[in-house]
C-alpha cells in the first residue's frame, strides 16, 4: 500500500494559531484508556479557568476505547488537574481527568482513585516520588529511529549521554518535549540519551503523593503530541528490540519524611523487608512484558527474585551510596517497566509500606481490570 502524501504542515498551522479566540478557551480533556494509553478531546469554555472546580464534568464513548460495553457506554470525565497548553498557548489548558461510570463508581481502569485514597490516608509520611521515564523513538515502520533499515547499529557503548551524529537521534524532539513540559508546569527534572540508540529518558519529580502520577501521565501525553509533529512514534515497550540491547524501565525513587530525617536508613531497611514480602504482587503491576527486560542482565535484576543493595544497578532496589554513607535519603525501585502505570506503582509502594486502606487493594484492582479487558465484547463498527 502506498504511503499517504498528506502530512501535517505545522508552518501553515501557525497562521491559524495566531488568530484571536474572542474570549473563548480551549480545554483539551486527557484520560487513560484500557490499554494504558492516553486519549483526548477538546471542549470550548466561555472564560479562562482559575480553579479546578470551574471545569465541568464531561463524557465519552467507552465502548470505543475498551472501557465500557456498548449497552452502557457512557464514561464520565471528572477533572483532577489542569495545565497550561504548550501547543495552543494563551489561556488554553490541558485537563487531566479520571474516568467514572454512571453508577457513581470509578471505571475499572481508573487506578488513580485507589492510589489517591492511599496517598491521602498516609499523607503524614509525606511520600516523595521521582520517576525516570525511559522510552524509544520509532520511525513509520516501527523500527528504531536512525537504525539501519536492514541491520543494526554498532554495539552499545557510545550512546548513553552521547553527543554527535551517529551517537544520538531525535534530539530535536527531546528538546521540544522538555520545553513543553516546563511550560505546562510539569516538574521535569532532567533528560538524557540512554544506552540503546534511539532510546531516551526524562525524569519527573520530586512530587508529593498523587501529583507524581498526574504529572507523569501528562508528560507522556505531551511526548506523544510533540513526536506526532515530527512524524516519530514513541514506544514505551520494556524490551523494544530483542537481544543484546538494553530494555526500558521506569525507575522509581521513593522517600518519606522518616527516611529523609537523621537515622532514616533504618526506615529504608524496614522498607526493603516489606517490599521483599510482596515481590510477586509488585511485579504484577509493574508493567506488561517486563519479563523480557528483567533477565538479570543489562542492568536489571531477575524477574522472580527480590534483591537490594548499595549502588548495585543489578538489584531489584538500589540505595544510593551517598544515602547509605549519610544514613538517610531515598531508595530506587528499579523493577517497574517503562510502560507501567505510575498510579499503580506509587499506590502499591505506599500500600506495601504503610498498609491498605478500607475499600482499596492496588493488586486486586489491577488484576480485575486485566480480566475485564479480556472479557470485553469485540468492538463493532457503527453504521
Amino acid at each position: 500500500m502506498a504511503e499517504s502524501t498528506i502530512v501535517s504542515d505545522t508552518a501553515k498551522l501557525q497562521k491559524y494559531l495566531s488568530l484571536p479566540q474572542r474570549g473563548k478557551v480551549i480545554a483539551e480533556y486527557v484520560w487513560i484508556d484500557s490499554s494504558n494509553g492516553v486519549r483526548s478531546k477538546c471542549k470550548t469554555l466561555d472564560k479562562p479557568v482559575t480553579s479546578l472546580k470551574e471545569l465541568p464534568e464531561w463524557n465519552f464513548d467507552g465502548s470505543s476505547t475498551g472501557q465500557a460495553p456498548g449497552d452502557n457506554s457512557d464514561v464520565f470525565l471528572r477533572p483532577v488537574a489542569y495545565f497550561p497548553d504548550p501547543f495552543r498557548l494563551g489561556d488554553n489548558i490541558l485537563v487531566l481527568a479520571e474516568c467514572w461510570m454512571s453508577d457513581g463508581k470509578p471505571n475499572q481502569y481508573n487506578s488513580r482513585h485507589d492510589a489517591n485514597k492511599l496517598m491521602s490516608k498516609h499523607a503524614a509520611h509525606k511520600f516523595w516520588f521521582g520517576l525516570e521515564q525511559e522510552y524509544t523513538f520509532l520511525d513509520s515502520t516501527s523500527w528504531p529511529y536512525g537504525w539501519p533499515k536492514n541491520g543494526f547499529p554498532a554495539p552499545q557503548g557510545p550512546y548513553y549521554c552521547g553527543n554527535g551524529t551517529g551517537k544520538v537521534v531525535c534530539r530535536d524532539i527531546v528538546e521540544a518535549h522538555y520545553r513543553a513540559c516546563l511550560f505546562a508546569g510539569i516538574n521535569i527534572s532532567g533528560t538524557n540519551a540512554e544506552v540503546m540508540p534511539a532510546q531516551w529518558e526524562y525524569q519527573v519529580g520530586p512530587c508529593e503523593g498523587i501529583d507524581l502520577g498526574d504529572q507523569l501521565w501528562m508528560s507522556r501525553f505531551l511526548l506523544h503530541r510533540v513526536a506526532e509533529e515530527f512524524g516519530a512514534k514513541v514506544s514505551f515497550s520494556p524490551k523494544p528490540i530483542p537481544g543484546d540491547w538494553n530494555g526500558a524501565g521506569l525507575h522509581t525513587n521513593v522517600s518519606t519524611k522518616e527516611m529523609r530525617a537523621d537515622g532514616g536508613m533504618k526506615h529504608i531497611e524496614k522498607a526493603m523487608e516489606a517490599l521483599s514480602k510482596r515481590h510477586k504482587e509488585h511485579m504484577k503491576v509493574y508493567g506488561e512484558g517486563n519479563e523480557a527486560r528483567m533477565t538479570g542482565g543489562h542492568e536489571t535484576a531477575a524477574f522472580d527474585k527480590f534483591s537490594w543493595g548499595i549502588a548495585d544497578r543489578g538489584s531489584s532496589v538500589r540505595v544510593n551510596r551517598a544515602c547509605a554513607e549519610e544514613g538517610k535519603g531515598y531508595f530506587e525501585d528499579r523493577r517497574p517497566a517503562s510502560n507501567a502505570d505510575p498510579y499503580q506503582i506509587t499506590g502499591m509502594i505506599v500500600e506495601t509500606l504503610c498498609g491498605k486502606v478500607e475499600g482499596t487493594d492496588m493488586y486486586t484492582t489491577a488484576t480485575q481490570a486485566e480480566a475485564q479487558v479480556q472479557d470485553m465484547p469485540v468492538i463493532q463498527s457503527k453504521p
